[in-house]
């Protein structure tokens, strides 16, 4: 996804009433909100959408029966210790999940965040979203996943650490301890062309 950097100071409570009296129009652009500024998120590519739909797909049937529920693209995160909210590209998030307020669309405590990267995006995922998602309390997994090549990068909470770990191969499983699941690589990359 392409993020562009809005140059607009908001309060949290600014953004949270621009989102929502926006978001319904299927024309506007969502925007993620880090310490009072927007940061506009356009359109993604055909690779990352169909990336995204086949690990929401993989996990949401994995996790059927368990007490976790995957989520996708539109469910908002909140990061309260940073004053900062993204739209993930997959989540997921076990037991009662918490949210914001009574409107239900800011989740507190997804156990797993997965971002799939794209050329505009990352650094911004790797760097700035990554420090601020380390401050929910509740995030164990942050995998990062390249639509351009077979690489898939896992962060696994570690009491205050996080251990990093890469799978490059179609043939190898990525692991989601948290949860309890593994997701091949052939089933993330599924239907993926690419480029040369």
């Amino acid at each position: 996804m392409t993020t562009v950097g809005v140059q607009t100071h908001l309060t949290p409570e600014q953004y949270i009433a621009f989102e929502r009296k926006w978001i319904p129009d299927a024309e506007t652009v969502r925007n993620e909100y880090v310490k009072g500024r927007l940061i506009s998120m356009s359109g993604a590519s055909f690779a990352h959408n169909v990336i995204t739909m086949n690990i929401s797909t993989a996990l949401h049937v994995q996790l059927k029966g368990s007490g976790c529920e995957t989520f996708a693209n539109e469910m908002r995160v909140s990061s309260p210790h940073t004053s900062s909210y993204f739209y993930p590209d997959v989540g997921v998030v076990c037991d009662e999940p918490r949210f914001e307020d009574d409107v239900f669309d800011i989740l507190l405590n997804p156990i797993v965040i997965i971002e799939v990267l794209s050329p505009s995006t990352e650094a911004y995922d790797r760097g700035e979203k990554f420090s601020h998602y380390r401050q929910i309390e509740s995030l164990q997994e942050y995998i990062l996943v390249s639509q351009d090549k077979v690489n898939v990068e896992r962060y696994l909470r570690n009491m205050d650490e996080w251990i990093f770990s890469y799978y490059q191969e179609f043939n190898l499983q990525l692991p989601l301890t948290s949860i309890q699941c593994e997701v091949p690589l052939q089933e993330i990359y599924d239907r993926v062309t690419f480029p040369e």
